[in-house]
């Protein structure tokens, strides 16, 4: 992890149980992690119903403060834990954890701001700690590793949706005119977007027989193209499905970490690996 792994007892241990996930304890705080992230969004939620906040207001307020407490020490034994702090903390997952605390406590050293709650712009940015979820599961990091990989295919799919797009949204301006609701381009290429993607909100629809058949083509085009980025990024997550895991393990001697979950030597310094923890 380009963070570093720390020199020293407590920073290490730390660091083992935090950020390795394919330790017995690792997985234990993860999963109580990904627990607490859970229930505090599912806080969120339910704070946002005006008739459970009536009720049940109180009881939000202290859940609130207990997770974002948690959170808090969180992110403050990973600060302490890794050799790079400010690496962290500037990191994606460094900014999301302070995203998921910093709106309790602004609202509480700064009351002025509570005018804002009624627009909740600041309490919604607890969504935030969801977020989180995804350091924490390996097939959110499969996920994303497949995407980058397939993102020129996807870009280059995309450039040919909207091109597509473009063509047939002007053809219906052309077609179906303002006097059907096609008022101009942009208007035309919104219709066709809603009518590729099979959403079909109805708010634009063709009246002449031309038209019609151009929207049955589009409807029709939709079905395939719906299942081409499905198709691109199942490709390559069997590809790399198949392909040799790298665990978080890390060397004790040399401190070289992504070793496979097989391997029973550091392959930069040779010193034997402890035994991997896969149960």
């Amino acid at each position: 992890m380009r963070f570093g792994r720390p020199e020293g007892s407590w920073r290490l241990r730390g660091y083992t149980i935090i950020f390795e996930s394919d330790t017995r304890a690792g997985r234990l705080f993860d999963l109580l992690l990904i627990l607490t992230i859970l229930a505090s969004v599912a806080v969120v939620i339910l704070d946002s119903v005006q008739s459970i906040t009536a009720r049940y207001g109180a009881l939000f307020d202290v859940l609130e403060w207990v997770f974002t407490l948690l959170f808090t020490v969180e992110y403050v034994l990973r600060l302490a834990c890794v050799r790079h702090p400010l690496r962290y903390a500037t990191s994606f997952f460094g900014i999301v954890d302070l995203l998921a605390v910093l709106p309790t406590y602004f609202v509480f050293f700064v009351p002025e701001v509570n005018s804002l709650i009624n627009v909740r712009l600041l309490r919604l940015l607890r969504i935030f700690r969801i977020l989180k979820l995804g350091a924490y599961v390996s097939e959110f990091g499969f996920l994303g590793a497949a995407l980058m990989v397939s993102r020129r295919k996807i870009i280059v799919f995309i450039g040919f949706v909207l091109i597509t797009v473009a063509v047939l949204g002007t053809v219906m301006y052309v077609v179906e005119g303002p006097e059907n609701g096609f008022t101009s381009i942009p208007v035309a290429m919104y219709w066709g977007i809603t009518t590729m993607t099979t959403v079909g909100f109805g708010d634009i629809t063709p009246k002449t027989d031309l038209g019609r058949f151009i929207a049955s083509c589009m409807m029709l085009m939709g079905w395939g193209i719906l299942a081409v980025p499905t198709g691109i990024v199942t490709a390559e997550m069997t590809a790399r499905r198949i392909a040799r895991p790298v665990a978080t393990r890390t060397c004790p001697d040399c401190l070289t970490e992504g070793h496979d979950a097989d391997a029973r030597f550091c392959k930069h310094c040779g010193k034997p690996l402890p035994a991997y923890q896969d149960d």
